[in-house]
């Protein structure tokens, strides 16, 4: 309603609001089912209705998400677990069209529902589309007097915005499964390069000391010592490849320990390989959470197996100490050949650097990198403290 001077009434300026609020959750940093549930509570309360749900499709007949809203735990809890789809439910999903209906239990299209569930009358269904793909739709139900044309515009503009959210979950979680992917194939090849060649070694040691045993004892001795240094070299070099792919637990305050003990196990099998020595120095407590424990952790890796690797160094230097209200500076430092930083990230094969970015990215961080053809390189992280 608009006032005879035209401006905005009371009822326009709260829906404008509410609508707001669920533009600003989309583009905030809530996670996605925040998201949903705020789009739900919306649609239920700008249209009117008594009880309103957001379902998402799994790919196997039943629901990945169902966020219901105007219904009380107890109510859900009776329902028992999240529904099939059928009726009104997988018309949605199938249907790219919006369904206003007088009474949902009239229509030949209905199926049922449980006896716990309660009774829907006039119904509204908006499907939830990016492009021709059905994400999921949202329902509503019992609205006196029905609902109109502009209930059904309403809620097609918040169930756009639910395409957004979930957009971003589908994009986010398929960057997560390449991400996860990369780095297994980054560690595979790690493996070969370094323990599977140390193990040939040794296959081939042992078989020259077993033809040596019976004609020059004393030679097949000396061989047997080379097995135990290729034996002790490999161990280290998993025991190191391990805790890249597995770190120790990181739980409060327990990140510097964790690192100093990756960077001394990599030590350890530079030393038996002729690489480089590496060194960790740390200032001060930190109280990090979990999460950005783990960027800070991740990126310290990728920039020790970068140094280690590629640099050609004879040091490499670790640095991590407190910085700012309540985060964390982390240093990886070598005195090796570096590299064109410009032309690296130009040549889109930097998979390293990007990695790097998009972790420190992740908690609101800041991740550079500073190197030049003999100058080293310096990788530096910048990691905030979570505000109360």
């Amino acid at each position: 309603m608009t006032t005879a001077a035209g401006q905005p009434g009371r009822d326009e300026l709260r829906t404008a609001r509410r609508l707001s609020d669920a533009v600003l959750a989309v583009n905030g940093r809530v996670t996605v089912p925040e998201v949903l549930q705020t789009i739900v509570d919306t649609a239920r309360e700008l249209a009117g209705a008594e009880y309103a749900a957001l379902g998402v499709p799994d790919g196997a007949g039943s629901f990945a998400q169902f966020l219901v809203s105007g219904m009380t735990q107890g109510q859900q809890d009776a329902l028992g677990p999240l529904p099939r789809q059928h009726g009104f439910l997988a018309l949605m999903l199938r249907e790219p069209a919006a369904q206003r209906v007088a009474d949902i239990r009239a229509d030949p299209r209905f199926r049922w529902w449980p006896e716990e569930h309660p009774t829907l009358r006039a119904f509204l269904g908006v499907p939830i589309l990016t492009g021709t793909d059905i994400l999921g739709a949202l329902y509503l139900a019992n609205k006196a007097g029905g609902f109109t044309e502009a209930d059904e515009e309403l809620v097609g503009v918040l169930a756009a915005h639910a395409a957004i959210a979930l957009t971003h979950a589908r994009l986010a979680a398929r960057n997560r499964e390449l991400t996860i992917a990369e780095e297994r194939a980054r560690i595979a090849h790690d493996l070969h390069d370094a323990v599977a060649q140390r193990l040939f070694g040794l296959r081939l040691t042992v078989q020259a000391t077993g033809m040596l045993l019976d004609r020059d004892p004393a030679a097949a001795r000396a061989r047997l010592s080379e097995v135990a240094t290729l034996a002790r070299e490999a161990s280290e070099e998993l025991q190191a490849a391990v805790l890249e792919l597995r770190p120790a637990g990181i739980g409060d305050g327990a990140l510097p320990a964790a690192l100093q003990a990756q960077v001394r196990a990599l030590d350890r099998a530079c030393r038996a390989s002729g690489g480089p020595r590496l060194s960790y120095t740390g200032d001060g407590p930190l109280t990090l959470p979990p999460a950005h424990q783990a960027v800070v952790l991740r990126v310290a890796q990728e920039a020790l197996h970068n140094a280690v690797r590629h640099a050609r160094a004879h040091t490499v230097r670790v640095r991590l100490m407190p910085h700012g209200r309540g985060g964390a500076l982390l240093e990886v430092s070598d005195d090796g050949a570096g590299f064109d930083v410009g032309a690296a990230l130009a040549a889109r094969g930097s998979l390293g650097l990007r990695s790097m970015r998009e972790r420190a990215c992740s908690v609101r961080g800041t991740a550079t990198v500073r190197s030049g053809p003999d100058t080293g390189t310096v990788v530096r992280l910048e990691v905030p403290g979570v505000r109360g």
